[in-house]
């Protein structure tokens, strides 16, 4: 079924939100927990799988809600009908600093696969599904697993991508190396594996990890300069240990630098 044509408009930099416009009936189905605001009229309803099969029987229902699963999202999904007589508007939110990529999916030849959890929102009738990996190496050390989203259909579909957001197109046979955890997405002939980086010295200490994706063209590639894990990481090896601070715990130079922030905790 052709999917519902949306309007939209990204604002923001940093923290960036996606204002969809929906025309009387029309559908957008969103993540769970990126809902930001919307005008009056609009009517929220939680639905069982990604919304694409919910005219069919329960076993489609329930098959796209397991896929869901496999990619680590919830079984439900919500969706955001304009029950008004005019346009109106909904907005959905980034969960972290970074960049929201639109995808039209007719341009994109009906499918575009991105890594997990990047799903943000699309138009109603874009199937959100899984993409197995077909290479063990890909699979095992890829960072994404052996699993991968799937987005399908001729609609509108937003990713969410963290930090700066880099798009490149490659040619025929062009090659692009990757950390296996910038890549947001890309189109569906690109071919995607995992090479080791190799070096006893790159292996032991050169803190990158032991492999890297290789992306070959044709297509177009989404990279982002700073990935979720990443950033996670980050945080909690930033976080205070239990029974003292984080930061130089137990030096001089760390209480000095709690006096000088104000925590005068010791």
């Amino acid at each position: 079924m052709q999917a519902h044509e949306i309007d939209y408009q990204i604002f923001g930099e940093e923290m960036q939100y996606v204002e969809i416009e929906l025309d009387p009936q029309e559908i957008v189905v969103a993540e769970a927990g990126s809902f930001m605001m919307m005008d009056n009229g609009i009517r929220m309803e939680t639905i069982f799988g990604d919304g694409s099969v919910q005219q069919s029987g329960l076993f489609d229902k329930l098959l796209s809600a397991g896929k869901r699963m496999l990619t680590g999202e919830s079984l439900f999904m919500t969706a955001y009908l304009n029950e008004n007589n005019t346009k109106s508007k909904v907005s959905f939110a980034s969960p972290y600093p970074g960049k929201i990529v639109a995808i039209d999916l007719q341009r994109f030849g009906g499918r575009f696969i991105c890594q997990k959890n990047s799903f943000l929102c699309a138009a109603k009738g874009v199937a959100v599904g899984i993409e197995f990996s077909k290479k063990l190496g890909r699979g095992f050390f890829g960072g994404e697993g052996f699993i991968m989203q799937k987005l399908e259909g001729d609609g509108m579909a937003f990713v969410h991508s963290g930090g700066t957001l880099a798009r490149k197109e490659l040619a025929v046979g062009e090659i692009l190396k990757v950390d296996t955890g910038c890549i947001v997405g890309f189109t569906k002939d690109v071919d995607y594996d995992i090479e080791f980086i190799g070096g006893i010295k790159n292996s032991i200490f050169g803190g990158e990890g032991l492999f890297y994706a290789t992306l070959r063209g044709p297509g177009i590639v989404y990279v982002q300069s700073l990935p979720f894990s990443r950033l996670a990481d980050r945080i909690i090896a930033s976080a205070p240990r239990s029974g003292g601070n984080s930061r130089d715990e137990g030096s001089i130079l760390g209480g000095l630098g709690n006096l000088l922030d104000g925590d005068n905790r010791f």
